[in-house]
């Protein structure tokens, strides 16, 4: 228990954290049946928990250095196990996203403190075992979370989606209040609330701004309005961090091109390999007349896939530049978004398969090294932000995904049927309008939308790709390009450098 209770605390944990990114995507259509939520409510269900979380990983983790990381990990559970219980109990779509944004408030606290406390209690051999482990339950978390909510909405309700995370969290803070000790940051550092308030104000306000275009247009007045409110927290952001003494993001590290390159990798990643499932699931459902559980069996083709490629990669692909595997990933799930762009009125499910792979393959590229990679961009000190932020702009990522995505869909089906008749389809509500439309038109309607999302998202990874293999590059010392005189990699010095929990992060 002394020895491997700290790691099964926090991976129990971070599995429910990052459980609950994906497992509400295949209940999304029970969802909008039981609680009338529409099209925009289903967004904000995925967009408030991925949002929260973004917004306050970095201000919460500067926080727990401050408060006490233990402390703080554990009122991140209790959080989130009070907001999975309104979840549950939620009476319409109102309370459901609010306590989904709640959730996501508790999974910062959680995810922003597990590194450093795996690396307070385990050294050594130990501490590589143990993150190795930690890595292994956060890609399963991932992979299991459509298929586990399948399996939950088809058999209790999706209610329990939430509901299960209740014992979880019982025993999660009874293990961590008993076996993790308390551990801080560096005495002196303070906490950058300015910062924190300011990036949450523009990351919402973004996101926000795009899910209201998808249902009035992007050049509506109060779609701009948001925009702009965007862009100036953004400018207030980049004005508090220059002048802070800890700054969350230190906004000298994006004059640097190979930091600027990993950010926008990580943004751009998100959002086309994850973004658009959402969508996918309630075409499978609702359209196909899939059940939960077959709609959440669909996309482990994505996920053994990706699970193979970051097994095997570790082996095979040591050595080689992350400009390649994280550019090269990328340019993998365009090709897979861009291969699931065929849909027509007669497509079934097997014509997502090809992409599907093709997404895993990418994912499994990508998601192992692109940390790594922010860390090997900055100086040693620099090391905890980068990687918080890395971390950041793939959950904001996820969250303009499936906002914009959702907007294109829409969008193309507005070019075929009324603007209501358009986003009850894309919200799950098929069957209301089987008495206005034939089934050939809804199945063509939505086939088009989905096309054009994936389209976009093809795009999207595509030009994060370039972006990468543009700008990530490895530096070149004494003797061969890449390496000291010793025949290290400069990555790999660097990485001596660094902790054993940022190098493996």
């Amino acid at each position: 228990m002394r020895t491997w209770g700290p790691l099964t605390a926090v991976c129990l944990g971070t599995f429910m954290l990052l459980l609950d990114v994906t497992i509400a995507v295949v209940a999304l259509p029970d969802m909008a049946r039981a609680l009338d939520a529409s099209l925009s409510d289903l967004q904000w269900v995925m967009d408030g928990y991925a949002l929260a979380l973004a917004a306050l990983l970095l201000g919460i983790g500067a926080a727990a250095d401050v408060l006490g990381r233990r402390r703080v990990h554990v009122a991140g559970v209790v959080l989130f196990a009070m907001a999975s219980l309104l979840c549950g109990l939620a009476s319409g779509p109102g309370m459901l996203v609010a306590a989904r944004a709640v959730q996501g408030v508790g999974a910062a606290a959680m995810f922003a403190t597990t590194l450093p406390l795996l690396g307070s209690v385990y050294q050594g051999r130990r501490r590589s075992v143990a993150l190795g482990v930690w890595g292994a339950v956060s890609g399963a978390a991932a992979a299991v979370g459509p298929v586990l909510g399948g399996v939950l909405t088809d058999g209790p309700g999706w209610r329990w989606i939430f509901f299960v995370n209740l014992p979880v969290s019982v025993a999660a803070i009874w293990l961590t209040l008993r076996v993790v000790p308390e551990s801080r940051g560096a005495r002196g550092r303070r906490v950058d609330w300015a910062g924190t308030v300011t990036f949450a104000a523009f990351a919402g306000a973004v996101t926000y701004g795009a899910v209201h275009a998808g249902a009035h247009g992007w050049t509506e007045g109060t779609t701009l309005a948001w925009f702009g409110c965007s862009v100036l927290a953004l400018a207030g952001f980049v004005a508090v961090e220059r002048r802070a003494a800890d700054p969350l993001i230190d906004p000298r590290l994006f004059l640097k091109p190979a930091f600027c390159g990993v950010m926008a990798g990580a943004l751009a990643f998100n959002a086309a390999a994850f973004g658009g499932m959402a969508y996918t699931s309630i075409w499978l459902q609702t359209i196909l007349g899939m059940s939960p559980v077959c709609g959440g069996l669909v996309f482990l083709w994505l996920s053994l896939a990706s699970f193979v490629v970051a097994a095997a990669g570790g082996r095979l692909l040591h050595g080689v530049p992350p400009r390649i595997t994280i550019g090269g990933g990328l340019l993998l799930v365009a090709s897979g978004q861009f291969c699931m762009a065929v849909l027509d009125a007669g497509s079934s499910a097997a014509a997502l398969v090809p992409g599907l792979v093709l997404v895993g393959v990418g994912t499994g590229l990508v998601s192992p090294g692109i940390a790594g990679a922010a860390l090997a961009a900055v100086p040693a000190e620099r090391a905890g932000m980068a990687g918080g932020a890395v971390n950041t702009f793939r959950q904001l990522g996820y969250a303009l995904g499936i906002a914009v995505l959702g907007t294109v869909l829409t969008s193309r089906m507005q070019d075929t049927m009324p603007h209501d008749a358009a986003h009850t389809l894309a919200g799950g509500g098929a069957g209301a309008l089987r008495d206005a439309f034939s089934e050939h038109t809804l199945r063509a309607v939505f086939a088009t939308g989905l096309n054009h999302a994936a389209v976009a998202a093809g795009l999207t990874a595509l030009g994060g790709g370039i972006l990468v293999l543009a700008l990530v590059r490895t530096p070149r010392a004494a003797g061969a390009a890449g390496t000291n005189p010793a025949g290290r990699t400069l990555t790999e010095e660097k990485a001596k450098r660094q902790s054993p929990a940022m190098r493996e992060l």
